[in-house]
């Protein structure tokens, strides 16, 4: 590990001083290209000086314990050595953490795909919660939210919705929703106070760009129309609807959002990429063995990965066995306990493979 990281130093160290020769600059795409670089590289620079600068201490005060005659200075090296003793593991392992293989899109923005499940008006309805829960979540840490595509029902739900995410490491963040998302309650139309169980499924794709997914203009076929709904958010109301089907995966992409018919059309095209790279991903993710895929970040659209019970006011989640009873906080927006855990708990799984 540690060969690795003074390589690492090394390389950080030349890329500084690239960066600080006179006219660095100049060809300001090299430079910016530099400027990332020595960013990735600087998290791990940082965490091996705090791990150096931490054996330097034990170092010396194990000098000092075997040197002083002083009593009050040898109890002094004393605490500092048990102090830095304590602290070692923890260097090491966050070094550990630092040098795990990264995903590539983690700096991504995202489209997250909210879709109603089992439960017919219900599941609508949860997943306008759903949606509501995330934008919550997402304008609390700064990022941006853009509508994509939506059809909503006539009692404030929501059969479908899209939406693009966009802001730092936000793929890094959000991959771990993706799954069927379970909801038990009492419906407000249920006169009988019965609890009925609802599902919607939510997919997290990276945003594409056109360099990463190649459309064949013949594999595609546009139509265009009247923004059709029932005039909600999602809809607007002049003739630029826009409609694309995919011939070789029957993905079709409808979006009403815009008034302007190009806007319509960049969107879809822009959701339809990201599907397109999404599939990609899966069928990857598919192919790795067991041993190598972190079951936590799968992504899996088919895996119940979490119950929200409002009358027992609690949410668990299944893949970590993490149960909080504070539902409120959770449906205002309140997932930072929960996506840190998921994170942790891939890591642990991560640096647990490596291990082996």
């Amino acid at each position: 590990m540690f060969e690795n990281v003074e390589n690492i130093v090394l390389k950080y160290d030349e890329i500084t001083r690239r960066i600080s020769e006179p006219g660095a600059a100049a060809d300001s795409g090299a430079y910016m290209a530099l400027m990332k670089e020595q960013a990735g590289l600087a998290p791990v620079v940082e965490a091996y000086k705090a791990y150096r600068d931490n054996e330097t201490a034990i170092a010396e005060s194990l000098q000092l314990i075997d040197e002083e005659s002083d009593p009050d200075m040898k109890e002094l090296a004393r605490e500092e050595l048990s102090s830095a003793k304590v602290r070692q593991p923890e260097l090491i392992q966050n070094l550990r953490l630092l040098l795990l293989p990264k995903d590539a899109n983690d700096d991504r923005n995202v489209i997250m795909e909210i879709r109603a499940g089992a439960g017919g008006d219900e599941a609508a309805l949860f997943s306008y919660d759903l949606y509501r829960m995330y934008t919550h979540y997402i304008e609390a840490r700064g990022w941006k939210t853009e509508l994509m595509e939506c059809e909503e029902t006539g009692i404030g739900g929501m059969k479908n919705i899209s939406f693009m995410v966009k802001g730092t490491g936000v793929y890094s963040v959000l991959k771990y929703e993706s799954g069927v998302h379970r909801v038990q309650r009492v419906p407000e139309t249920e006169s009988g106070g019965r609890i009925h169980t609802s599902t919607a499924t939510v997919a997290v794709m990276p945003e594409a760009e056109e360099v990463d997914v190649a459309i064949d203009e013949k594999d595609i076929r546009i139509d265009v129309m009247r923004a059709s709904g029932n005039g909600g958010q999602c809809v607007n109301t002049t003739d630029s609807a826009v409609r694309l089907t995919h011939y070789p995966t029957g993905i079709v992409i409808y979006s009403q959002t815009e008034k302007s018919q190009l806007q319509n059309k960049n969107k879809a095209f822009a959701l339809l990429r990201s599907k397109l790279y999404d599939l990609e991903l899966q069928k990857k993710q598919e192919a790795e063995s067991a041993e190598r895929r972190s079951q936590i970040g799968t992504g899996d659209r088919s895996e119940k990965i979490r119950t929200y019970n409002f009358p027992q006011g609690r949410v668990t989640d299944h893949r970590i066995h993490l149960t909080l009873y504070r539902i409120d906080d959770i449906m205002n927006g309140d997932l930072k306990e929960i996506i840190d855990s998921l994170t942790e708990a891939d890591r642990a799984e991560k640096l647990a493979s490596q291990s082996q």
